[in-house]
Order: C-alpha cells, then structure tokens, then sequence
C-alpha cells in the first residue's frame, strides 16, 4: 500500500466510520457481555451479527434452502423470517420480501457512499442484513440477510 493509498483509506475511514459496534437503538430484551457474545458465536458470526460485517456472497447453505419452516436469529432464537417469504433474489444471500410481525428493528447505513436500511433483531440487536427496495410483490422489499445470523427450523 503506498502513502496516497493509505491517505484515502484512512480519511474514508475518518469519514465514513471504520467500524462499528451493534446495534440498533435498543434497549434489547436479550442482552449479553461482549466476552459471552464471543463465547457464543465464531468469529464469523461475530463479526457479522455484532460487528455488521457481511459473509461473502454464496457461501450460506441456507440461500439454497426452500424447505418450510421458519428462520430464527442464532443470537437468541427469535422468529424471524417464514420461509413463504423467501425467495431466490440472485445476490447469493438469503433474500425475503416480507419479515414477521414485531421481529426487527431497522437504521440508517451511511458506511459507504449511498445510505442503506440495515436491520436487526429486535430481540437482542443482531444484525441480520440491509433492506432494499428492489424485491418482489405484494412489499416490493428485499430483506438481503447474512446466513450466519439465521438458523433455520424445518416446519
């Protein structure tokens, strides 16, 4: 990395946040230290649900998935997403059009250059994914989700 490059990185960081710790507004119902959240979840379910990374595109087993049932937040088992709702959005992440009643929380993205709806669990603060406006009917909504935030359980 030269110094012109390290000069940008470090201002877009300055500007736009270079991390971000969870979550939405709270206060949650289900709350854990940061040493039990790390206990709990890998790295990389860390660094998505409290962190708001993202997992690289196609790597969830559960965008493949089709079967009935209902998606639950793996930080503390809230239902979340019915699989009525899925469906095959072409992005690699598990992608819904619609959410369950009273199931998440959402908030203004500003990390990269356009601003983004980011949700959460509104349980424990979990952050699931983005909310875009390019879905399919009735909501015309796409819930993009990171599988490693979800379990699935088979209807």
């Amino acid at each position: 990395m030269n110094r012109r490059t390290f000069s940008i990185a470090a201002l877009a960081a300055a500007v736009f946040g270079a991390t971000r710790t969870v979550a939405a507004d709270g206060p949650y119902e289900v709350t854990r230290t940061e040493a039990e959240w790390r206990a709990a979840l890998t790295n990389a379910q860390y660094n998505v649900m409290r962190e708001e990374g993202t997992e690289r595109a196609g790597s969830s087993p559960l965008d493949k998935n089709y079967a009935d049932g209902i998606y639950h937040c793996r930080g503390c088992d809230q239902a979340l997403y019915a699989s009525e709702h899925k469906y095959d959005s072409g992005t690699g992440w598990p992608s819904f059009f619609d959410v369950l009643p009273s199931a998440i929380q959402t908030k203004e993205d500003r990390r990269i250059l356009s601003v983004r709806t980011e949700c959460h669990c509104d349980r424990c603060g979990s952050h699931l994914g983005h909310i875009f406006n390019d879905g399919p009917a009735p909501t015309g909504l796409r819930h993009c989700l990171n599988g490693v935030s979800l379990v699935f359980r088979a209807a």
